[in-house]
């Protein structure tokens, strides 16, 4: 990792966020960062493709949630929530967190994440599925609290707050609390995850006195929202000031301000990040305006502003970082990348207009909008690669 102790799925601590790190995915991965020096290939293989099954099963799950007539699809719609969220995210974030950390030890999270989703998507019941997530999380928050230990910092310790988070998210799902009732836990997961990294970043910006206050109250707004769960009224209080205070800190101090006037990787990057604040922030504006409690799709608008157009713009933006040193592929920059990212923040904006109208249309093909995107993206990202292996051979010597 360029700048701290450890990277996250959606956030390779800003590397890349100025020139010099723009040309990252370039360079040769550094033995600490790479799973290699750890795991082996096939260990990697198997979890990969587990949080890659658990990304597609998701998202068919999805489509069958938004009333597409898909096979399986009615009997997969409960674990749209969980395989997305763990089997996805939590895997990913914990093998990522785990070549950062180093050692043996903090693969077992991935591992266990990832044995999740075989159980789930296995038909085993919800809760060897749960237990085996709860396991994942412990271990991931586990090996954050070592990274504070051997840095302590705000980040650090809000990377470690995040992963808490997903471990009791995950401690109430095992214990049979419906996924609607818990699902701000693993949201403040993901946000306070992303918030860490980009905290860490931030110190290149100048900042005045109140900045690391204000931080502070949005962390512990998220965080009090989520305990109070934003299906209440004080809940979706909490966390929509939670969410529009933190998207308005990120946006505010965030080198993207500075590299979305460059070009190439790095404004591609300045994009996704910008974009994504925005879409946080509109999660916030929406849950103060049309709280779940009283709007009919106030949850869905909420709960995918945040994972679709906060939590997913991050992913593309920083790919072409992680990629490199979790998967050891080598995708380059193009501009085609830009279509995928257009089309995700369409689909996103089809979803809220749809939500707040109650058009049942609208909504069915926001889905078939955002499958296209991260479809077309990690088309992009397989053609670069290849491309990016043909060149490499016919330049080597």
């Amino acid at each position: 990792m360029t700048h701290g102790v450890m990277p996250d799925t959606a956030h390779r601590s800003g590397a890349g966020d100025d020139r010099a790190a723009s040309n990252d995915a370039a360079s040769p991965v550094p033995p600490m960062l790479d799973p290699a020096a750890q795991t082996t290939g096939p260990q990697r293989f198997v979890i990969l493709a587990c949080a890659a099954g658990a990304l597609l099963v998701g998202i068919w799950s999805g489509l069958a949630r938004l009333g597409w007539d898909l096979p399986n699809g009615p009997s997969l719609t409960h674990l749209h929530g969980p395989l997305l969220i763990s089997g996805v995210f939590g895997t990913l974030v914990s093998l990522e967190r785990a070549v950062a950390l180093g050692g043996r030890w903090p693969y077992a999270a991935p591992a266990f994440s990832a044995c999740g989703t075989v159980l789930l998507m296995g038909g085993a019941s919800l809760t060897a599925g749960a237990l085996a997530y709860l396991l994942a999380a412990a271990i991931l928050t586990l090996a954050s609290l070592v990274a504070v230990w051997r840095q302590p910092a705000a980040f650090t310790a809000t990377l470690a707050i995040g992963a808490a988070a997903w471990l009791w998210g995950s401690v109430l799902w095992a214990a049979g609390v419906p996924v609607p009732d818990l699902v701000d836990w693993w949201l403040a997961f993901l946000v306070l995850t992303i918030a860490g990294e980009r905290l860490e970043l931030s110190r290149l910006m100048p900042r005045s006195r109140l900045s690391r206050p204000l931080y502070l109250i949005a962390v512990a707004a998220v965080l009090t929202g989520a305990g109070e769960g934003f299906g209440t009224a004080r809940g979706a209080v909490l966390s929509g000031v939670g969410l529009l205070l933190l998207a308005t800190w990120l946006s505010r101090h965030d080198i993207a301000l500075r590299t979305v006037r460059l070009g190439g990787q790095a404004r591609f990057m300045a994009i996704c990040m910008l974009a994504g604040y925005a879409w946080l922030g509109a999660a916030g504006i929406l849950l103060l305006a049309a709280p779940p409690g009283m709007h009919a799709f106030g949850y869905d608008m909420a709960l995918h502003a945040v994972l679709l157009g906060f939590v997913l713009s991050m992913v593309f933006g920083h790919a072409l970082i992680i990629l490199p040193a979790v998967m050891r592929i080598r995708p380059r920059f193009g501009p085609a990348l830009y279509a995928p990212l257009a089309t995700l923040h369409a689909s996103v904006t089809l979803r809220v207009v749809s939500d707040l109208l109650a058009l049942d249309a609208g909504r069915r093909w926001s889905g078939v909008v955002t499958a296209t995107a991260i479809a077309s993206f990690a088309a992009c990202l397989a053609l670069s690669t290849r491309s990016a292996r043909r060149h490499q051979g016919r330049t080597a010597p």
